[in-house]
């Protein structure tokens, strides 16, 4: 980023908030690898259901396990989750839009249309039939978000593409004898990157709530592995014995979901400004 840019970032509201929210989901994932209050994983009944104290700062959960622990690790089973569905889909995604934008013709129909048959087949339902065949787990739940990210960036992809093919120094650099490769790589990939990366900041926020969605139905993380999902689906038999046993894990979802659309928000009006002056 240029000192101007960092300047508008700063004075930018949503941007400002949704990167620090993002950030703090980030440290508590890269703490969690070097420490937590507690192990995540040991079962203590004797500890169980304890409200918020000194030693177990949250509270325990039915099986005796520190709260605060298990948020720890729940963050970064949510962002290893998120970064490579959405690697997958941003990777296969762009590569088929900037074939779709480059040939034309009968390949951007055949790719747009297996782009829209792609959408028929959300995460959950992608992750439901993974399961009837591998059976559940964080690799399958990887794979069916990723596979319902790839039309997305595929055709946002392909529309960004087309509007770069049609301008004029495009036109200039296949007057200059340029190939279409050579060009989708040094004019095309260039000028829309900030969508993609506008975009990958959005779709790794439906990441994390496909993930929590999967967890909670028992197709994703699966146990002894913490997963904020399945500390909700854990907590919906004790609502009324312990309420905040699916507040805490709800909160942390809400936040990681609303930093994510808040700091794709102000990317975008970073990128373009002149969204930000329609508003």
């Amino acid at each position: 980023m240029s000192a101007s840019l960092w300047t508008r970032a700063l004075q930018h509201r949503s941007f400002t908030i949704g990167a620090v929210l993002s950030l703090l989901l980030v440290a508590a994932a890269l703490l969690s690898l070097v420490w937590t209050p507690h192990s995540p994983y040991d079962v203590e009944m004797s500890a169980k259901l304890l409200p918020p104290g000194e030693k177990f700062w949250l509270g325990t959960d039915p099986f005796g396990r520190d709260i605060v622990s298990l948020l720890l690790v729940g963050a970064r089973a949510s962002i290893m989750v998120g970064v490579i569905a959405v690697s997958i889909g941003l990777v296969i995604g762009t590569a088929f839009g900037l074939l779709a934008a480059a040939k034309r013709g009968w390949i951007e129909e055949l790719i747009m249309r297996v782009a829209d048959f792609g959408f028929a087949f959300p995460a959950i339902l992608s992750a439901i039939m993974l399961t009837a065949v591998f059976g559940p787990g964080m690799v399958n739940a990887i794979i069916a978000i990723g596979i319902y990210n790839i039309p997305t960036f595929a055709r946002i992809t392909r529309a960004s593409a087309n509007a770069i093919w049609s301008r004029e120094f495009v036109l200039a650099a296949r007057a200059c004898g340029k190939g279409a490769v050579r060009i989708t790589i040094e004019h095309v990939l260039p000028n829309i990157l900030s969508v993609l990366i506008v975009q990958a900041t959005i779709r790794f926020a439906i990441a994390i709530l496909a993930e929590a969605a999967l967890s909670y139905l028992g197709l994703g993380t699966q146990p002894p592995q913490p997963s904020w999902g399945r500390m909700l689906s854990e907590a919906q038999t004790m609502l009324f014995q312990a309420p905040m046993l699916a507040v805490y894990p709800g909160l942390a979802i809400a936040l990681a979901v609303m930093g994510l659309n808040l700091l794709g928000d102000g990317l975008r009006d970073l990128f373009d400004p002149r969204l930000a002056r329609k508003r």
